[in-house]
């Protein structure tokens, strides 16, 4: 079931219709939105709520973009080492 879900981020509470078990994700979505956004604004250097919430976009896509790469890079030694495994015991004839 749907029910709105009340967040604040920076100085704005939103309304935001979410399903129960989706709500724990989005307050804490919410939240981590708000940290980056007023890491932003308490720095100083971008003016306006829309810059702000810009910037705090584009650092987070990055941040995911990076967190994905690691985990390509992660199943690549995962792939690599299952098939060290398989040799191994190939000669060993297990």
């Amino acid at each position: 079931m749907t029910e709105p879900v009340k967040i604040q981020i920076l100085d704005k509470e939103y309304m935001i219709a979410c399903p129960e078990d989706e709500k724990q994700g989005l307050l804490q979505s919410a939240d981590y939105l708000h940290r980056k956004m007023k890491e932003i604004r308490d720095r100083g250097k971008v003016l306006g709520t829309d810059r702000i919430a810009v910037m705090a976009a584009l650092n987070i896509t990055y941040e995911l973009l990076e967190a994905r790469q690691e985990n390509a890079s992660m199943e690549d030694v995962r792939r690599r080492l299952r098939a060290l495994d398989a040799r191994i015991a190939e000669a060993t004839g297990e």
